[in-house]
């Protein structure tokens, strides 16, 4: 339980890491789409945006807290239940 609840914790400081990210676009896109009849006269060029991103310093750590945890009490009781006999076919 404990490892589920901290890993779903990282998960999600990580989600939020990631909306927190600065992206710059450093070079703009450029597509040339190259004319096609039965033969190509052009060719195609493609040069894809760049982007520099600075992703946020995340620290991860823990601390103790006290918390209010429920507790289950089991006991135990006779009572009946149904039951189920199977006869193979012959």
């Amino acid at each position: 339980m404990l490892k589920t609840t901290l890993a779903f914790a990282l998960i999600s400081a990580g989600a939020l890491g990631l909306t927190a990210c600065d992206v710059k676009k450093t070079q703009e896109g450029n597509i040339t789409v190259p004319k096609v009849e039965i033969t190509k006269t052009q060719e195609g060029d493609v040069t894809l945006p760049k982007y520099d991103v600075k992703t946020p310093d995340v620290t991860v750590g823990t601390t103790e807290k006290t918390v209010a945890v429920p507790t289950v009490k089991v006991e135990e009781k006779k009572i009946e239940v149904p039951t189920v006999t199977v006869t193979p076919a012959k």
